[in-house]
């Protein structure tokens, strides 16, 4: 994987240290501004003028065993929520100036043709007896979001996002976090959607048990997927994978996004320097999954809603840092001494 450039990244660096401010006054701001330069191969860097959230619908069969605290008729509603704008991500995204767009990959209902074009299936198996898809499907999946990538790329976005929306979804990305990571079912278990101690501990039942299954694949990422993933983690595995090749800067979002970034780093080694981590979901296993990769997160929030959410709220954040490196003036540029002006008060 050819990583973001290192000499504009240094050159990027080297300019910080000459706009009107002492060195590192602007903190992390400095970093993501130096990140985009080097993706972009460009210093200073373009304004982000076309960002897109991209969010990777599916229902899951386990959520059968009462995994969530919604029932799984919610995830074909929400698609719909999401194409009248009146979904959290939708509004976030409408402010921070990024567009988004809908991907079915496994709904268990009939969605618009709009987003159904990538569809594999109506609901990925229940992962705690079954598989979650077959051998073409996982295939089908990832090859999916790598082409969903691509259709975004070429036509013009110039940083990318993924999200997702699937009830039960947090059980297969939590059994993929504990496979990658060593961890054990009680580590990576969350409250999800918001369950209640009998809903927590037939989720921590049904990731035990699809945990059993997917240690026998670990080391596999495409069986993993086709183990204990599902279509819509499949299809944001092969997209974050994709992003990197088309060397196109990422926002990572939360906890299933996470789990997906985890294989799309096994699938695409040093994808992982194509992305920075948006926000920390309080969901355990997304600490797990940013320790992993060692990425840092811009937000901590108390977020966990998922859809994006997190990355969209920190997107701005990007677009500022950005902006500084672009547009505040050198010392030399404002008459102003670097030497006086750089001393810190």
């Amino acid at each position: 994987m050819v990583p973001p450039d290192p000499a504009v990244l240094q050159e990027a660096k080297r300019r910080h240290n000459q706009l009107t401010k002492p060195a590192g006054s602007l903190g992390r701001l400095e970093e993501l501004g130096a990140w985009i330069a080097a993706c972009q191969g460009n210093c200073p860097p373009r304004p982000l003028s076309q960002p897109r959230i991209v969010v990777f619908a599916g229902d899951h069969g386990v959520a059968e065993r009462g995994v969530s605290a919604f029932p799984s008729e919610v995830t074909g509603q929400m698609v719909a929520n999401f194409l009248t704008g009146g979904a959290a991500i939708t509004v976030l995204a409408g402010v921070a100036g990024a567009g988004v767009r809908v991907v079915d990959m496994a709904v268990d209902a009939d969605t618009p043709e709009r987003v159904g074009t990538h569809k594999v299936r109506r609901g990925s198996g229940a992962i705690d007896v079954e598989d979650a898809l077959t051998e073409a499907e996982v295939r089908a999946a990832l090859a999916a979001g790598r082409a969903v990538a691509d259709e975004e790329v070429d036509s013009g976005a110039d940083l990318l996002i993924a999200g997702d929306m699937g009830i039960g979804n947090t059980t297969p990305a939590c059994v993929l976090i504990a496979a990658m990571t060593g961890e054990e079912p009680v580590a990576v278990i969350g409250r999800g959607t918001g369950i209640d101690d009998n809903g927590w501990m037939r989720k921590a039942a049904a990731i035990r048990d699809a945990l059993r299954r997917a240690r026998k694949v670990i080391g596999d990422p495409v069986a993993l997927l086709r183990t204990a993933g599902g279509a819509d983690l499949a299809a944001m595995a092969g997209f974050l994978a994709q992003a990197a090749v088309r060397r196109t800067p990422v926002l990572l979002d939360g906890l299933v996004v996470g789990a997906a970034a985890l294989l799309a780093e096994d699938l695409a080694p040093g994808a992982r320097d194509w992305w920075v981590a948006g926000h920390r979901s309080t969901e355990p296993a997304h600490s797990m999954v940013l320790s992993h990769l060692g990425l840092t997160p811009i937000l901590d929030l108390g977020m966990r809603l998922g859809e994006g959410s997190g990355a969209a709220v920190a997107l701005p954040i990007l677009t500022m840092a950005v902006g500084v490196l672009a547009q505040m003036a050198t010392f030399a540029e404002a008459g102003v001494s670097g030497r006086e002006a750089g001393e810190p008060s």
